[in-house]
């Protein structure tokens, strides 16, 4: 009697199924709802969803209709929808156009935005550059406060005839920032050291060293307080609408950088160096690429993208030079890159969406009488979704797919 070892469809006994393949269309919604904009973007409505939530509940419509909830549970619901509504409403308009502005300055909340923004795009940038090589450049801070001092130094000491004026501010800051910069990749690269450490330390000793700088041989003589002279009109980047908004050149000066940098990624020799050595440093290295002179190179650059950073600081809005130039510009860059998945128009697109929260944030806390610290909130939510991605995709149910061979 003979034995049939064929499975079905002619297939040896035994042999596991092959699960159906999906059609191409499945595949592409699935790598489209699993891809990184689809996380990042989803990231952005559970913050603002969380965010709401605290709006609602400190809201005193809300927990005066609470009190009353099981006689008018819809009262409860309706100051729920008011309260969040009303928030972000107002965020939204300040971030973007607010028809019922008495001016068409206080309308136009986009170029508020960009400006903002402008700052954010060239710092992001910074930390995203770093982070393709495998280094976590904390120290965007300190390099925009360096490339602010030099730009400084350059536009309000010095008299120098227009335009050769303003690019000699950007080159000097772009040479501070990079030069803060190369002394973190320096180490880095000689010695080993960790340059979290580093650029921690490096933020600390800019801040210092610019404020003894202010007591000292940079303070305005007319003033008693730690501030310098004001750039000279020469020196400042001129204002692309006019006095009645802020937005300013530099914008221009941070999409031509996102441009630079995107080609300098995927286009160039060094791209490809510096994509390689954040894959495996020791293949790269076995490869015949210098790998120390990557992490020099990388913090060259990125230090003087965020020293451009500085320069449209106190170039394109604030006119003198303080130790709060950079704000909180240089941590924000963190940020920024991390929700644009260390892509220079991913960052592009984060900084405009911080400085929308910037810009609109303002007019939510005066015309919503929200608190502003909800935008820090939103803003602290949105790194922890990003830095958690299998936290979301377990939220909404997102499969990752796994690509094999040359697309993996």
């Amino acid at each position: 009697m003979s034995v049939d070892v064929n499975g079905p469809a002619g297939k040896p006994a035994g042999t596991p199924e092959t699960p159906p393949k999906e059609n191409n269309g499945t595949q592409l919604v699935r790598e489209i709802m699993s891809g990184n904009a689809v996380i990042s973007l989803l990231a952005v409505v559970v913050a603002l969803v969380i965010g709401g939530i605290l709006i609602a509940v400190t809201d005193v419509r809300v927990t005066t209709a609470f009190g009353y909830f099981f006689s008018d549970p819809g009262a409860t619901f309706r100051a729920i929808w008011a309260a969040v509504s009303d928030a972000y409403g107002a965020l939204w308009r300040g971030a973007t156009y607010d028809p019922g502005a008495r001016t068409w300055q206080g309308r136009l909340g986009i170029f508020e935005t960009l400006t903002f923004a402008t700052p954010l795009i060239l710092s992001g940038l910074a930390v995203t550059l770093a982070f393709r090589v495998g280094l976590f450049n904390i120290g965007a801070q300190g390099q925009i406060i360096l490339g602010a001092t030099f730009a400084g130094v350059v536009g309000f000491m010095m008299e120098l005839p227009p335009g050769i004026h303003l690019l000699a501010v950007v080159l000097a800051g772009a040479i501070g920032g990079a030069l803060w910069g190369g002394i973190a990749g320096f180490l880095k690269a000689k010695t080993g050291a960790h340059e979290v450490i580093v650029t921690i330390m490096l933020n600390y000793i800019a801040i210092s060293l610019v404020l003894y700088l202010l007591k000292n041989q940079l303070q305005d003589p007319s003033s008693s307080n730690p501030i310098s002279p004001s750039m000279h009109p020469t020196a400042m980047f001129p204002l692309l609408l006019g006095p009645n908004y802020r937005v300013h050149a530099g914008l221009i000066l941070a999409v031509l950088a996102v441009v630079v940098v995107a080609w300098i990624l995927n286009r160039s020799t060094l791209g490809f160096e510096y994509r390689a050595i954040g894959a495996n440093p020791r293949a790269a290295r076995t490869a015949g690429m210098v790998v120390s002179r990557g992490y020099i190179s990388v913090m060259l650059i990125s230090g003087a993208l965020a020293g451009l950073a500085g320069v449209t600081q106190l170039a394109g809005t604030e006119k003198t030079l303080d130790s709060n130039i950079a704000g909180s510009i240089g941590f924000d860059a963190i940020t920024v890159a991390l929700l644009g998945r260390s892509k220079p128009w991913g960052t592009f697109f984060a900084a405009l969406l911080f400085g929308a929260f910037k810009a609109g944030g303002t007019s939510m806390a005066i015309n919503a009488d929200v608190s502003i610290d909800i935008v820090a909130v939103v803003q602290s939510l949105i790194v922890l979704f990003i830095a958690a991605p299998p936290l979301i995709r377990s939220m909404f149910r997102i499969r990752e797919v796994r690509r094999e061979g040359v697309r993996a």
